[in-house]
């Protein structure tokens, strides 16, 4: 959380306004703040992470199959089977845990329309191979940039890749508006329709232009994220610092870390760690669940195992969702607590 002085001082001036919603003063505010910050052409704030998707989907006209990873948040799969296309899983890389271009190529039909692909942890997807395959097969991409505030591929945030890029700015996030999202694209004309999608198709009172949402995001929610955004790159180098306690602790333990890409500039959103079988990754979990810390199980289990979905074959995915343990890292833990976690974790592995 910010300083509340901070917020407070925002909330007393929306007080003044009165202007709670509808493209107020904190949203346009904040919106120039993250283009800024990113280096973004256009970026529009929205209700959260999966209207963003939904909206992209929509914006795109994308119908029949769309290309996805198994390795995601339920959300990436789930807006697919809301805006009434068909997920197609590829797998995934064993190294990075992102989404694999030679299964992505394997998993083309005459009914493909677009690739969704998941930036996991907020490590780049394999970037240029995806954007081939799009370019060759004519597919759109979308970007699912929801870890990945901060992460930069080749000097570029990850979010100006894709014909659109979407994020989450849920409370969980780096960079945080308690609820909230966002959709990225260079296109201006993908931009426009986007704005009056995310307000219901309102083109002024009484117009409509096209099919809309209530996609829309408050001032008390942009006001949190213009409090949030100056510490970025602070909460950044704490994180990266913290990981590096994990690394120095842990990595010749014979625990495996996903690789990330050569070009990349790292936001240390999560710290996931690869136990060499289920059976490893379980035990730990409930010896640090013992001592009242909380691992997460982030992704599992594997997105194809969905009960609303016919089950598709990725054995890499179910490999490593069985697997990979995502250990406590926040801008508070100290380096004690570190320490400790590394200390059990260790502790369980000899016995």
């Amino acid at each position: 959380m910010p300083p509340q002085e901070a917020y407070n001082k925002h909330v007393t001036a929306i007080w003044k306004r009165q202007w709670l919603t509808n493209n107020g003063p904190c949203v346009n505010e904040l919106e120039l703040s993250l283009k800024e910050k990113l280096n973004l052409d256009h970026l529009l704030f929205v209700t959260n992470g999966t209207i963003a998707l939904q909206l992209a989907i929509q914006a795109l006209a994308l119908e029949g199959e769309i290309i996805t990873t198994p390795f995601s948040y339920v959300a990436t799969t789930s807006s697919i089977v809301w805006e009434h296309c068909i997920p197609i899983y590829a797998d995934i890389n064993s190294n990075t845990l992102n989404i694999d271009p030679e299964s992505i190529e394997k998993c083309i039909t005459d009914k493909t329309t677009a690739i969704i692909a998941t930036h996991v942890y907020g490590i780049p997807c394999d970037i240029e191979a995806i954007e081939g395959i799009a370019k060759k097969y004519k597919l759109k991409v979308i970007y699912d940039a929801a870890h990945a505030i901060g992460s930069c591929y080749k000097g570029q945030s990850l979010l100006s890749y894709g014909d659109i890029a979407t994020m989450s700015t849920h409370a969980t996030k780096l960079f945080h508006t308690i609820e909230g999202g966002a959709i990225v694209t260079r296109d201006p004309d993908l931009l426009k329709r986007l704005a009056f999608m995310r307000n219901f198709g309102h083109d002024g009172p009484g117009k409509f232009n096209g099919v809309g949402i209530n996609g829309k995001n408050s001032e008390f929610h942009a006001a949190m994220g213009l409090c949030n955004l100056p510490y970025l790159d602070q909460i950044i180098a704490k994180r990266k610092k913290d990981s590096q306690q994990y690394d120095d602790w842990l990595i010749d333990k014979g625990l495996i870390r996903p690789e990330l890409p050569e070009g990349t500039e790292y936001n240390y959103s999560y710290y996931p760690i690869l136990f060499k079988n289920e059976e490893e990754c379980l035990k730990i979990k409930s010896e640090l669940e013992k001592n009242e810390i909380n691992p997460r199980r982030y992704f599992y289990p594997s997105l194809n195992h969905l009960p609303y979905l016919k089950k598709q074959d990725t054995p890499v995915c179910d490999d490593i969702s069985k697997r990979v343990l995502c250990l406590p890292l926040y801008y508070d833990i100290t380096k004690g607590e570190i320490d400790l976690i590394c200390r059990l974790i260790i502790r369980s592995l000899k016995y």
